[in-house]
């Protein structure tokens, strides 16, 4: 399933911009960023729950926020894009 994962960390302290450094490692971990804060990922339930998890165990629940958006295995008819799109297309060859 293709989730989208944005996310708002605090970085007020360097406490927080550390936050924001290990959330966004973890995410290109997973997935392909498009946007700053904004990734794609192509995961199983069982890695949605793994990522789930760290994320969870990497933010500060009273000022951090990680929002999940489920597209499904259809997501095709369900993203469009304006602009430069640094995207990829999960259905095609990756060519390592």
């Amino acid at each position: 399933m293709l989730v989208l994962i944005t996310y708002d960390v605090n970085t007020k302290t360097s406490e927080g911009e550390r936050r924001l450094r290990k959330v966004a490692k973890e995410c290109v971990n997973y997935g392909h960023r498009v946007q700053n804060s904004v990734f794609e990922c192509f995961l199983s339930e069982a890695q949605f729950i793994t990522l789930k998890q760290r994320l969870s165990s990497l933010i500060d629940l009273n000022k951090d926020n990680v929002r999940f958006y489920f597209l499904g295995e259809n997501w095709h008819n369900k993203v469009e894009s304006l602009g430069s799109d640094t995207s990829l297309d999960f259905s095609g060859s990756l060519i390592i």
